[in-house]
């Protein structure tokens, strides 16, 4: 499989190690490298309005492994999203997962090709300002386990956080598709639910990733919460397109449904 979350033994941190009943320990790093632990303010420390700067609830790095395994959630059923909840990291990776697990199903040889990328690597690694940080990532995702470059199609969850500022967490997610199928043209369309409110953050991920940036159609949300279903459906969406073997890249009449993300996340 090719989910690009970080498995147990690379997240753990064996001298600070030290498993809690119904919880897993805490971890920092990843491949060596420092992971940024976002967390969630309470309903309130913020407010759920247009003009809030309220972050998304991010997970620590071991809640994010327990993520990985189909079996693990956080109520034993299954992830709940509630109706007006704003989308963390750990919706949307579980989502990948199981768009991932779907697409092995109906069409083996485009999920061999295709990379559900999850948000923590994105925000932490393949945004990163040190050139090796983000071409040993970008080398890991691509590649498969016989060091295969078989990576045409990716998608990349952006959100406006700063890894790097404790402060800045982040209150908006778009969705990045990278096609690179044709290896020596590759481009990124960026599809941003709320009037373009990631584009440099977008911007800022393709030049890191040295991709060409195109702007995409992508339909816009009516309220303040639901930017997180717009990257799982429109993802949806593009892989359908894949499926069909279209061309078509914009999203404008995009029909997001929470219930059915609900519905999937609760298993």
């Amino acid at each position: 499989m090719h989910l690009d979350a970080p498995t147990p033994w690379e997240l753990r941190d064996d001298a600070h190690f030290a498993p809690a009943p119904a919880a897993r320990a805490r971890s920092d790093t990843y491949r060596g490298f420092p992971l940024v632990d976002l967390t969630a303010p309470t309903p309130s420390e913020s407010r759920d309005d247009a003009n809030s700067v309220r972050p998304f609830p991010i997970t620590s790095a071991n809640a994010q492994i327990g993520a990985l395994d189909p079996t693990v959630s956080s109520h034993g059923h299954g992830l709940v999203l509630e109706d007006t909840e704003w989308l963390g990291d750990e919706h949307i990776l579980r989502d990948y997962q199981l768009q991932e697990l779907d697409l092995q199903r109906s069409d083996s040889d485009l999920a061999a090709r295709t990379r559900f990328v999850n948000p923590l690597i994105v925000l932490n690694y393949l945004g990163s300002n040190d050139d090796g940080v983000v071409q040993t990532e970008f080398q890991r995702i691509v590649h498969d386990d016989e060091f295969n470059d078989t990576a045409d199609f990716l998608f990349l969850p952006v959100i406006n956080a700063n890894p790097e500022d404790p402060n800045n967490l982040g209150n908006h997610w778009s969705l990045l598709f990278v096609d690179r199928s044709d290896r020596g043209q590759p481009v990124a369309y960026h599809y941003d639910s709320y009037r373009g409110l990631n584009k440099k953050h977008a911007e800022h991920l393709a030049s890191r990733l040295h991709l060409r940036l195109e702007p995409a159609g992508m339909a816009q949300q009516q309220n303040t919460y639901d930017c997180g279903v717009f990257v799982v459906d429109g993802t949806r969406a593009l892989v359908r397109q894949l499926e069909q073997g279209g061309q078509t890249v914009h999203l404008d009449q995009l029909v997001v449904d929470r219930q059915a993300l609900q519905n999937r996340l609760r298993g």
